[in-house]
């Protein structure tokens, strides 16, 4: 085979391995089929014309005009004239299948089905692709390019899907571009006489240069850029994010992922997942259910519960999970005095729904599901194992409604210490307006009910806020005091901000996500839509367990045990509801016969009304929505994507060093020295060139008086410096505090006293972005240095490997 068409076929194989990290976003994968086959012959046109030969772009131009025509006979063959050639009708015909598949984006879940639409998208993107690989590889001599329409495909893929199969899709598309760069070095080599398999690993080459001293310039050339593109893929899908909703909810809610190694669950903070479940522009029924309970206005099904405030954000903490047993232990804190009823629901969720943890009324007592759930039992949640998901699933939970009396919980003696330490625990850096306003709102209390009510009361109705989903969510202090301040908000702000001030009150409390009760439907089931997604607090009060309590306007429903007039209950062991209850919910939305005014006002005399929605918080899209438009322009996506890789590692890399503080002391001084390292690269984009010689008070002198700060930044720099040494030098290391919001006030420090030309310069081409290349290059110089070593003594370095543990362990 010649030197061409081996290129012309490793360009094929390369596009369609690259192309394999598009299979998870939909079903079924038989529109990979149809994209090989036109790639195929887009190839084969490039070949018959450079056989001829003909001028290059001319060899291009034809092949763009068989892609359109392969396009046109398989998409819009009745709009064109003799079912080939393009016609107005045709562009016509293509702009309503975009339009339709960008439609289908928004309502499907992933995997969504290959309506015509998405499969324009998709074969179109590939084939695309195709042809520019192939024009760069094959046509112009030229693979190292192509690698970057190649990344393109698979980075915007990788991160749409949220790294689904992330690692083997990646492996496999490096495979491919590395194929190609091999093909090509080949091809350079055999135009200057034949290419032979090796050189001896022993003796003289002629010249007088030793045999295996390295290889070939060529090769050497062409492992460097395979290292450098595959560094360079590693780095564009972290700072591209993973998206939820629609097409793009690879995890239905987005709830977190499922366990993780060593019999452990790791979470992400799901209430980002949450506003967009909400502000999804179709209500889609994720969950529908069926229960025996005699009213469903408490038939909250909740996800999961986020216990940990850092400051940042609410998030689920670490826990170990274990097999599911038969019957679930009874809730903590529970007394047998407070009236229960024992309720059985049954549960299916949707084809398209897909979340890591089963939803489920809290506290269920047995689950009666297949496949691989763990229990987790903090939390009491089940959890999907080795990708098990709720998507289709069907299941019956029994739960207990717990009704207890406001004597009850008025009375409630304090929580056991332990609980009270890890449930009460706000960051240092809670700002004093929390702690103030909760005294304030509480005043005149008598005990810890009395103050919860008082809370909720106030958010819902004598406070004064407003239910808005156009506010920016945000999950930590900044975020909190701002909606203390402008009064507008979601259940996410309503939620994490009651619980945060329940904690400085010192109640016991955290965030459970979820949804509300749903909407009763005429053949007896409850519908429960994407937009009933909510968030609300639960408040520890020993002899009744975590308590749901709900300070959001107009969602939910009011407990009746925060009511003025709930009704008294007797105490009783769980059981059945009476047999003359209904077993379906009614159509219409129930009510209490004692609803007050105050309930009326927050809504909580029934279910969830059919009209409940909330406007879109962001009713544009970003550009990378659409898998399949994205695929289709990733020619001119790439183009302008260059520009900006700086810009997306520095954000991709400054929220991984501001993120979470990690489970051990090890975890958190590594934080605050990364805090550090996130200061001084900040400063140096603004112009503030790094000295490691100075101590950090030192440099953060510099950084105050170079970057003109103003007091508050320069509190912070000098913070963060006292922070570092602490670590760095104390006999008794403390970790920082607070270090996300001082990187902030720094970052906004540096950014206003900035000219135009300085912020832009920071923003697009940071200098701090060069440690890249320093990292590349010590890295590559690693390598090398091994690789030489080994060819040249083979046998001593396999030698030193044995020898290595040995020489360790003395």
């Amino acid at each position: 085979m010649s030197g061409r068409g081996r290129l012309a076929l490793c360009a094929f194989a390369a596009t369609l391995m690259a192309a394999g990290a598009l299979l998870p976003l939909v079903e079924p994968a038989t529109w990979l089929l149809q994209a090989a086959v036109m790639v195929a012959v887009v190839g084969v046109t490039g070949a018959l014309c450079r056989r001829v030969p003909l001028a290059r772009p001319l060899t291009v131009a034809l092949q763009a005009l068989v892609t359109l025509l392969m396009l046109t006979v398989v998409f819009a063959g009745q709009q064109a004239f003799l079912g080939l050639l393009p016609t107005p009708d045709v562009i016509s015909r293509f702009g309503a299948l975009l339009s339709a598949g960008g439609d289908d984006v928004g309502r499907f879940a992933i995997p969504a089905p290959a309506t015509d639409g998405i499969r324009l998208m998709l074969v179109g993107g590939v084939v695309v692709i195709g042809l520019a690989v192939d024009a760069l590889a094959v046509t112009f001599r030229s693979a190292a390019p192509a690698g970057l329409p190649l990344l393109a495909l698979y980075s915007v893929a990788a991160g749409l899907s949220g790294g689904a199969g992330g690692a083997w899709w990646f492996l496999l598309a490096a495979c491919g571009y590395l194929l190609l760069l091999l093909a090509e070095g080949r091809d350079r080599l055999s135009q200057w006489g034949r290419v032979f398999g090796g050189t001896p690993r022993t003796g003289r080459l002629p010249g007088g240069e030793a045999a295996g001293a390295g290889a070939p310039p060529p090769i050497r050339t062409g492992r460097r850029i395979g290292v450098v593109a595959l560094g360079v893929a590693l780095v564009v899908p972290l700072a591209l994010p993973a998206l939820d909703g629609g097409l793009l909810a690879g995890t239905g809610g987005g709830t977190g992922s499922g366990p993780g190694g060593g019999g452990t669950i790791s979470a992400v903070n799901p209430l980002v997942s949450l506003q967009d479940n909400l502000n999804q522009p179709e209500d889609r029924e994720a969950l529908s259910y069926r229960t025996n309970a005699p009213d469903t206005q408490n038939m909250y099904l909740r996800i999961m519960a986020l216990d940990k405030f850092d400051g940042t954000s609410w998030r689920f903490s670490q826990r170990s999970i274990e097999d599911v047993p038969d019957e679930l232990p009874t809730p903590p804190g529970l007394d047998s005095d407070v009236r229960t009823t024992e309720v059985t629901t049954t549960i299916s969720a949707a084809p398209w729904y897909r979340q890591d943890y089963l939803p489920m009324p809290y506290p269920a007592t047995k689950v009666d599901i297949d496949g691989r759930w763990r229990y987790e039992p903090t939390g009491r949640t089940l959890v999907g194992e080795n990708g098990q998901s709720t998507r289709g699933e069907r299941y019956k939970v029994s739960s207990l409604l717990v009704e207890p009396t406001r004597e009850q919980l008025a009375s409630a003696p304090p929580a056991p210490a332990a609980l009270r330490r890890e449930y009460t625990q706000v960051p240092r850096n809670l700002p004093a307006v929390v702690e103030n306003t909760a005294k304030k709102v509480t005043s005149g209390s008598a005990n810890d009910y009395e103050r919860a009510v008082k809370l909720q009361d106030w958010f819902a109705v004598d406070g004064g806020f407003t239910y808005d989903t156009q506010v920016d969510s945000g999950t930590g202090i900044t975020a909190i005091t701002r909606f203390l301040k402008n009064k507008e908000g979601f259940c996410v702000h309503f939620s994490f901000t009651m619980a945060a001030m329940a904690r400085t009150l010192g109640i016991p409390a955290r965030v459970a996500v979820g949804f509300t009760p749903g909407t009763a439907q005429p053949n007896g089931t409850v519908s429960v839509g994407l937009r009933d997604a909510h968030a609300w607090p639960e408040l520890y009060f020993e002899g009744v367990g975590w308590t749901r309590f709900e300070p959001t306007p107009s969602r939910g429903s009011t407990p009746d045990y925060t009511r003025p007039e709930a009704p008294s209950g007797s105490a009783s062991d769980p059981q059945l509801p009476d047999s003359t209850t209904s077993a379906a919910p009614s159509t219409e939305p129930s009510a209490s016969q004692s609803c007050d005014a105050q309930a009326r006002r927050l809504d909580g005399c029934g279910s969830v009304a059919p009209g409940a929605a909330v406007t879109p918080d962001d009713p544009e899209s970003p550009w990378w929505s659409g898998v399949g438009v994205a695929a289709l322009w990733l020619a001119a996506v790439v183009v302008l994507l260059l520009p900006f890789l700086p810009l997306l590692r520095r954000r991709g890399l400054r929220a991984r060093r501001l993120g979470s503080a990690g489970r051990t002391e090890a975890d958190a001084f590594a934080r605050t020295l990364a805090a550090w390292r996130e200061i001084t690269d900040t400063a140096w984009d603004y112009g503030i060139t790094p000295d490691d010689s100075r101590t950090p008070r030192k440099a953060a002198e510099r950084i105050v008086r170079e970057g003109r700060l103003e007091p508050g930044a320069a509190q912070a720099v000098h913070r963060l410096a006292g922070a570092v040494e602490q670590v760095l030098y104390a006999p008794v290391p403390r970790a920082g505090t607070g270090l996300a919001e001082d990187v902030r006030l720094v970052h906004e420090g540096l950014h206003a006293p900035a000219g135009r030309a300085a912020r832009l310069r920071a923003l697009l081409a940071p200098r701090s972005s060069i440690r890249v290349i320093w990292a590349l290059s010590e890295r590559w110089t690693v390598l090398v240095d091994r690789w030489s070593a080994h060819r040249l003594h083979p046998s001593r370095w396999a030698d030193t490997i044995r020898r290595r543990p040995s020489r360790q362990g003395g």
